[in-house]
């Protein structure tokens, strides 16, 4: 199994989490913050949310690396523990940009 690269640098912008993931407004967003609202996740419990997606990026399986004129991209597959004690398959997507080290965040779905 590949490794991801520069895996223990892998960050979200709180934006993300914030303005998308937990957003019930954003045009694509909502449907996963219902999702997330579902299993416990709110703006209150942002940091274990955050955590779960990174340690996904640190331990999950690379399902695919795509090469992208703006950076390479990488699908990694892991459990996310939710406040309620469960967990969910995620599907989570990280981009390393073209002149830089530190892999962020992009999206994440269930599976």
């Amino acid at each position: 199994m590949m490794e991801f690269p520069n895996r223990e640098n892998a960050y979200i912008p709180l934006s993300k989490l914030e303005d998308y993931l937990l957003s019930e407004t954003h045009s694509v967003g909502k449907s996963k913050a219902k999702l997330l609202r579902s299993v416990g996740f709110n703006e209150m419990n942002i940091d274990m949310l955050m955590q779960g997606l990174i340690s996904i990026a640190h331990s999950g399986d690379i399902k695919e690396v795509l090469s992208a004129p703006y950076g390479v991209k990488y699908v990694i597959d892991g459990l996310l523990r939710t406040p309620a004690g469960s967990s969910i398959e995620m599907r989570t997507i990280w981009i390393t940009d073209k002149d830089q080290v530190r892999p962020r965040f992009v999206t994440a779905y269930p599976l």
